[in-house]
């Protein structure tokens, strides 16, 4: 009996479906250790029995605690900016847009509140993922503050690399917020420094 070339194809993407599932599972459990037990006190053996799979092959994939928790994050960040980006390319005026894209990145740094500490978070915002994942946040930010500007709604006097500091910094503090509704007056309060003057 001879096999066909799909076969081969069928068996390399499940393969690959299985490692993707592996590694997912390894970084939610890794992630879900740190946040009860914290950071110190987590080891690769809990990490694999938690997962449940072999200590040797979760070694396969990442080599420390760390590393396991930089691709959690990296994937974290990366699923942010999918969303702003789904938000920002949904229909609607620019004005619309620009509103939308700032009331889901605010509800984004709300959730991520209690994600994880400040050990974790001083550990996880280095490195070049973050620097690269900051450079993408402000483009999105700023390109749709200048299309709101074409449009008249936002205020002229200010460079748009200012308006997008502003927007990013002002909004970071939902992080603080007690509540949703909170969190939408921020929004609120920072779009009405947008706008043009009188």
């Amino acid at each position: 009996m001879t096999y066909t070339q799909g076969v081969p194809r069928l068996w390399t993407e499940t393969i690959e479906a299985h490692r993707r599932a592996v590694r997912d599972a390894t970084l939610d459990t890794a992630a879900a250790l740190v946040a009860e037990h914290g950071l110190a006190s987590v080891t690769m053996s809990q990490i694999a029995a938690e997962t449940g799979i072999g200590r040797a092959t979760l070694y396969k994939y990442f080599p420390d605690v760390e590393a396991i928790l930089f691709a959690w994050h990296e994937r974290q960040v990366s699923g942010h900016l999918e969303r702003l980006a789904e938000v920002r390319d949904q229909s609607g005026d620019p004005v619309e847009r620009l509103g939308a894209v700032l009331e889901t990145y605010a509800h984004i740094q709300y959730q991520l509140r209690q994600a994880h500490g400040t050990e974790v978070a001083a550990l996880l915002h280095q490195g070049e993922h973050v620097a690269r994942a900051q450079h993408q946040l402000n483009s999105l930010v700023r390109d749709v503050l200048m299309e709101a500007t074409a449009a008249g709604a936002v205020r002229e006097d200010v460079p748009p690399t200012e308006l997008t500091s502003y927007c990013l910094h002002a909004l970071a503090a939902a992080s603080r917020m007690p509540s949703r509704a909170a969190v939408h007056r921020l929004v609120a309060v920072t779009q009405a420094g947008l706008r043009p003057g009188d």
